[in-house]
């Protein structure tokens, strides 16, 4: 007997590899910034407060994008989104090579949000759908490896460079718009053009679940959210943290940080390839509590070997959530709402990641960043424990999948 052939993708490689590189240079440069916002908040005199506010407008760019233009792709294809994302990718860098200032940045972050956002929803629905349905899980894996390798080679980037360069705000943006060039004529290239395209509906859009799996939607969101925010605000204080608490100037260090939980959040997901989605999520949400506890005490006792730690671990939980959560939602979807589906996933998660950002500033403000931080973790820690517990109670009822 002939062993079993494997299932060819439904797209060729050199487009799925364009498709993959776009979405990986789109999100590398969402966290370029981060190990930079010591030298920014030297520079211009911002407070915590400050520096996590210009880190959550990102993240409400990225939900403006996904309201306003969730279902686009579903309308017009998606390689015109693709194209789209990417160029305001590269206009993003564009404006942060431009002499700093707090508005300039702000206009800068909001613009890299409306990319991701768009990244976000449309990239994994275009390798979802490049996939045959016997290797959707192939498909979600390659996803979650190109946003979180992108997001963690971004952050590390740019704190080596500026360790290095003698123009920390400038280079690390010049070779992201290098980048973006190259992703653009990678996608016309190689990725075809759509049949057919319908009409654009630039406006507020109602992104919709189907029924069926609203359920494990909201199970799916709360517990990779809960890791997003966690990470969000990781990212977002991280190099104050380091450089104000530790006494640790080193921007390759700030970088490196955050780079171990997106870097574990790209090994967590492909260790949720062997495990069903439900234990996924139960085993993410008590890896996330292992990790809140880590960050507080390293928070506590201003420590940095717990404070790495607790970035590889909250990345590793994150990640077997977030690769759960689009197989029990994107994955299940049918192709012509697909866009719309990981649309409303990735606006949620990012609506999770923001506001907790501005709490802990606003916070941080009355109490101090490393008390702030705590309150923040133990009620990180809670919510996941409750997701935790209501998935495992969800266990034996059956999920109702796309065909």
């Amino acid at each position: 007997m002939n062993p079993p052939q494997p299932v060819s993708p439904l797209l060729p490689r050199p487009a799925i590899a364009a498709i993959a590189f776009a979405f990986l240079v789109t999100m590398l440069g969402t966290t370029l910034p981060t190990p930079l916002y010591a030298i920014y908040s030297a520079r211009l005199d911002f407070s915590e407060l400050t520096v996590t506010i210009l880190f959550a407008v990102y993240a409400l760019g990225v939900v403006g994008a996904l309201l306003c233009f969730g279902r686009l792709s579903d309308q017009v294809g998606r390689r015109p989104v693709l194209v789209a994302a990417t160029v305001l990718a590269g206009l993003s860098a564009v404006l942060f090579l431009l002499p700093p200032s707090l508005p300039l940045l702000v206009v800068a972050r909001v613009v890299s949000g409306l990319a991701a956002g768009l990244m976000s929803g449309t990239g994994t629905a275009a390798l979802i759908d490049a996939f045959a349905p016997e290797r959707r899980t192939t498909a979600g894996a390659l996803a979650v490896g190109a946003n979180a390798g992108g997001l963690a080679v971004g952050t590390l980037l740019a704190g080596v460079v500026a360790e290095l360069a003698g123009s920390p705000l400038v280079v690390p943006y010049g070779v992201h718009l290098a980048l973006t060039v190259v992703a653009v004529a990678g996608l016309y290239s190689f990725v075809p053009a759509p049949e057919r395209a319908g009409r654009v509906s630039v406006r507020f859009q109602r992104l919709s679940v189907p029924a069926e799996i609203r359920g494990a939607f909201v199970r799916a969101v709360l517990a990779a959210g809960s890791g997003f925010a966690a990470i969000g605000v990781l990212t977002a204080v991280s190099s104050l943290f380091l450089a104000r608490s530790l006494h640790h100037d080193s921007h390759a260090l700030a970088g490196f940080v955050v780079f171990l939980a997106f870097g574990g959040m790209a090994l967590g997901q492909l260790a949720a390839r062997g495990t069903g989605p439900r234990t996924a999520i139960v085993v993410g949400c008590a890896g996330l509590v292992v990790a809140a506890g880590i960050l507080a005490l390293a928070l506590a006792a201003v420590l940095l070997v717990p404070l790495l730690v607790a970035a590889a671990v909250l990345g590793l939980a994150s990640g077997l959530c977030l690769n759960a959560g689009l197989a029990l939602t994107v994955e299940q979807a049918e192709p012509a709402s697909r866009g719309a589906v990981s649309s409303s996933f990735f606006a949620g998660l990012y609506l999770m990641l923001a506001v907790p950002a501005i709490g802990v500033g606003l916070l941080a403000s009355a109490i101090g960043l490393r008390d702030a931080g705590l309150v923040f973790v133990a009620a990180a820690a809670v919510l996941v424990a409750v997701v935790g517990v209501l998935t495992l109670r969800s266990a034996g009822r059956p999920v109702a999948l796309a065909a």
